[in-house]
């Protein structure tokens, strides 16, 4: 006991520390716990350790949160609607990828055809892990791109199964692929057929008795019954955990729950997430790595070239370059499930075990490198194209005596309205892409980009405006504006949105031409509306 609990301090102790540098550097903390689970199995030497079940299957319900929390946001209507991306480009992605990939395993590389099938398919995969929490954090998962991508996971989500019954039947010489599917089929619908029958009833019932107790424990322990015993009641028909949990949110996501329990669980499946990358880095072998690291290198590079391009094809085919582009970039890798196949594969002895080794060592890089991708992804997408909503790359405006609005936020919003009714000619500076992107839906001039960089100030044409509204809520983010703007024109009309007297004090130092208080013109105007009416009456 003294030495598990040892284990755990130190692994904590590692990870906190190795996640606040690298946050300094605005690197994934997947990263850390990667290297802190090498860390930790090389000092408690955990390589080739037959002990590490429990370690695993922790790690394992890491994902089954993360699918239930997609499920949540798949409600039937919207899967309906993105049918075609989530079903067509899907297996048009996981199949071209699985039939490109196994010539150059089987003829390039010298597999035998079994490791090259369970290569193809596992190389095919993308880590929902690291890029849908990318995307829901940046908020890109409501742009074209991000739904496109998101729906593409969603299907190679759903595809871990049948590879996982396909590398059973190939360890299992007596059964025949009819028997395989007949028992996949008649499983999969009476696992359906129950949780969207009295699963259903079951659910409602439960979250609506625990809502109106009113205890947050209670709720809490309601809906990790629902996940948990999803998971289970899938796993015991044949199928992953995580399929059983991503029907069970799919169910959620039809009632007017999702949006708590989506909150009350957030910070769990980012505990159990940490703990699979955890099990992760402990099956990195440094001394294996350091003797295969070109090849691993080339293999990664050349594997993820191969999906890069294909995913490309495929979005281009009735989407812009630049949508096209960014999938390609943020799909390009490897996945966490791969690491799911590559472990049956070889328990199954369907691959060597060396071989298994060099491919979790080739998804693993694949999965450090991942982050460094999508928290670039516009930058490195703008090496190809550029348009409206690539970071800091505005085509110059044609325009003068022209209002630049910073920020898009509710303020924001009404002052757009206002100066639209007015003829005002206006345009829309904000670093937030759904912003953007609902600006241009509403018909305004609206550019993605951080007004405090020189391309940004010289594209909108700064020194030629007539005023910037400064509508931020962060005061730091308004000091580095506001003096990023006066520093390259210094005769710029700033008008700035505070909250309070602290907030002007803090920017009086600034040339800045005027200050409104949002609270201070609030009272003022509740003042004057009560006057008003007590001298009507």
């Amino acid at each position: 006991m003294d030495s598990i609990l040892l284990i755990i301090f130190i692994s904590l102790a590692i990870a906190s520390v190795l996640n606040l540098v690298l946050k300094k550097f605005s690197i994934s903390h997947i990263i850390g716990y990667i290297i802190t689970g090498t860390i930790i199995s090389n000092i408690f030497d955990f390589n080739g350790s037959e002990n590490l079940s429990s370690l695993d299957l922790i790690g394992e319900f890491g994902i089954v949160f993360l699918m239930f929390t997609i499920g949540l946001e798949m409600s039937f209507a919207k899967l309906k609607k993105m049918r075609e991306v989530v079903f067509i480009n899907g297996t048009l992605q996981v199949v071209i990828s699985a039939l490109v990939i196994y010539p150059v395993a089987h003829y390039i590389f010298a597999l035998d055809s079994t490791s090259s099938i369970v290569i193809a398919l596992s190389f095919s995969l993308s880590s929902t892990a690291i890029v849908l929490t990318y995307l829901k954090k940046s908020k890109d998962i409501v742009t074209p791109y991000g739904e496109k991508s998101v729906a593409i996971l969603i299907f190679q989500d759903l595809a871990v199964i049948p590879i996982l019954l396909l590398i059973s039947f190939l360890a299992n010489n007596e059964l025949s692929i009819q028997e395989v599917l007949l028992k996949t089929l008649l499983s999969a619908a009476a696992i359906l057929i129950f949780m969207f029958t009295l699963g259903k009833k079951l659910i409602e019932w439960l979250l609506h008795f625990s809502t109106h107790a009113k205890l947050e424990e209670l709720f809490l322990g309601s809906v990790l019954t629902i996940v948990i015993g999803a998971s289970l009641l899938a796993h015991e028909i044949g199928f992953t955990y995580s399929l059983g949990a991503f029907v069970a949110g799919m169910i959620i996501a039809e009632t007017h729950y999702h949006v708590k329990v989506e909150s009350d669980i957030a910070s769990y499946k980012d505990i159990l997430l940490g703990a699979f990358f955890f099990s992760i880095g402990t099956k990195i072998d440094i001394h294996y790595f350091y003797q295969e690291f070109f090849l691993v290198l080339g293999v990664l590079l050349l594997a993820m070239l191969v999906k890069a391009v294909i995913i490309f094809a495929l979005i281009r085919r009735k989407n812009n370059k630049s949508d096209a582009i960014k999938s390609a970039i943020a799909l390009c890798q490897i996945g966490e499930f791969s690491f799911a196949i590559f472990s049956l594969a070889t328990s199954q002895h369907i691959i060597a075990a060396q071989l298994g080794s060099f491919l979790i060592l080739v998804t693993v890089l694949s999965m450090i490198v991942t982050p460094f991708m999508v928290n670039n992804i516009y930058k490195l997408a703008s090496y190809f194209v550029v348009e409206f909503f690539e970071s800091d790359k505005i085509a110059l405006i044609v325009a003068n005596n022209h209002i630049i609005l910073c920020g898009f936020t509710i303020v924001g919003r009404i002052v757009a309205t206002e100066l639209s009714k007015q003829g005002k000619n206006f345009v829309i500076i904000s670093d937030n892409l759904s912003h953007v992107l609902l600006a241009r839906d509403r018909g305004y001039m609206a550019y993605f980009g951080h007004l405090e960089k020189l391309p940004v100030l010289e594209s909108l044409r700064v020194e030629q405006s007539s005023s910037i509204i400064i509508t931020m809520n962060t005061l730091l983010t308004q000091k580095i504006i506001c003096q990023a703007v006066l520093d390259y024109y210094p005769q710029a009309k700033l008008i700035v949105k505070v909250n309070s007297r602290a907030e002007q004090s803090a920017l009086s130092g600034l040339n800045i031409q005027s200050f409104v208080h949002a609270r201070h013109e609030a009272a003022l105007l509740l003042v004057k509306k009560c006057v008003e009416s007590t001298t009507s009456t």
